[in-house]
């Protein structure tokens, strides 16, 4: 699939060479799969989230063969998988579906340590 806006989603990643074009700063990564209810629900959850975040940028993987270079580098088991990245290097990962309250403070939490790590405040 090309890289679209669809409302909730920003960016679809499906090759190494999206990573190295678009991971760069602090990253939310959500990965799913096509018949997974939970990542549905999870999407425009994520972008509205991820929206109210300064310098934080929203991308999707679709699991499938396609793309199964990117679910081995990141060592995905399971959809829906988030993961906060920076600079391509994942900070942290969160499995299964959150409600949206749980979500937020867990991507608050995350976001906040990589800026104070790494001085972005």
């Amino acid at each position: 699939m090309p890289n679209i806006y669809l409302g909730w989603l920003k960016m679809w990643l499906k090759t190494k060479e999206d990573l190295d074009l678009n991971l760069k700063g602090i990253s939310i990564v959500e990965v799913s799969g096509e018949s997974c209810a939970n990542c549905l629900t999870l999407m425009p959850i994520l972008d509205k989230l991820v929206s109210n975040m300064e310098n934080v940028k929203l991308f999707h993987i679709e699991a499938d063969n396609d793309t199964m270079p990117l679910i081995e580098k990141f060592e995905i088991m399971a959809v829906p998988t988030i993961l906060v990245l920076y600079n391509q290097e994942i900070k942290a990962r969160c499995k299964g579906f959150q409600p949206e309250e749980i979500l937020e403070l867990w991507l608050d939490a995350k976001v906040g340590e990589i800026k104070k790590e790494y001085n972005l405040v």
